[in-house]
């Protein structure tokens, strides 16, 4: 019996113990996203973490440089320097869904489709919360917009400021910096045909000045279907051309002028309804 029993092979599970530097990233992310560490304070010198923990110089820089990738922390040189504290922004969230994006080698479909579940409800949004320097704002990139109609890339890039500032006039950060993230991109590699005759630009310039007086007016419903609208018809122009690429990066080039077209060839931009 005895016998039998010492036969018997016994097996442990395999034990994976976290590297040194994981546990301190992970110590301190912890500590900064829950606010016992500030914004804007430094964390202590290598040489401080290092007596502190008991880990080598190697593992604190390494735990550092996890930080510093994930954007929560930032170097300065100087007497005066270290590693501060910072908060992820939107440029952080905007690398994350490029990357994603990218990798995944999503359609410029399913970035509409996006688009077209974001916009109207951030229209919503700004007209029930817009303060007076959300309009200013607002106000100030239209008229840039009106004064930039025969210079195509001026007009496309103009176009993403004011569709982002009334993502920021909602005054929903989340939702402002998901859309932040996505629009450089789709604005930007589509507007080189969307906007490409003036009939088109001009059309565009007239249902932002509805959306913009319903945002200022506060009539929710009204920016919302007014947004609505305007998406949905960009939207159906570029499935139109037949566009499937999603280049979320500055384009390397000017894009390129086209012939002027006739009014029959001016773009639905949803300024008629």
């Amino acid at each position: 019996m005895a016998e039998a029993a010492s036969d018997k092979r016994i097996t442990v599970q395999r034990i994976s113990a976290p590297k040194p530097y994981d546990l301190l990233a992970e110590q301190l992310r912890e500590r900064i996203l829950r606010g016992e560490i500030p914004e804007g304070a430094p964390l202590p010198a290598e040489r401080e973490l290092v007596i502190q923990t008991g880990l080598t110089r190697g593992s604190v820089r390494e735990a550092l440089r996890v930080l510093a990738v994930e954007g929560l922390i930032q170097t300065r040189p100087g007497r005066y320097g270290g590693n501060i504290v910072t908060l992820p922004g939107s440029d952080s969230m905007s690398e994350t869904i490029t990357r994603f994006v990218r990798g995944r080698k999503l359609s410029l479909r399913a970035l509409h489709e996006t688009r077209e579940a974001l916009e109207p409800a951030l229209a919503r949004f700004a007209a029930l919360r817009r303060t007076d320097e959300n309009l200013r704002e607002l106000k100030a990139l239209h008229e840039r917009l009106t004064a930039c109609t025969n210079d195509l890339r001026e007009f496309s890039l103009t176009n993403v400021r004011w569709h982002c500032a009334v993502a920021r006039a909602s005054g929903n950060e989340l939702l402002s910096a998901v859309l932040d993230a996505l629009s450089y991109g789709v604005h930007v590699s589509t507007t080189t045909e969307e906007y490409d005759t003036p009939e088109t630009r001009q059309d565009v310039i007239r249902i932002h000045s509805r959306i913009m007086r319903a945002i200022e007016d506060g009539n929710a419903d009204e920016a919302e279907r007014r947004m609505r609208e305007h998406i949905t018809a960009t939207h159906s122009r570029s499935i139109a051309k037949d566009r499937k690429t999603i280049p979320l990066s500055a384009p390397s080039r000017q894009p390129r002028q086209k012939r002027n077209a006739g009014p029959s060839q001016t773009a639905n931009t949803g300024a008629d309804s």
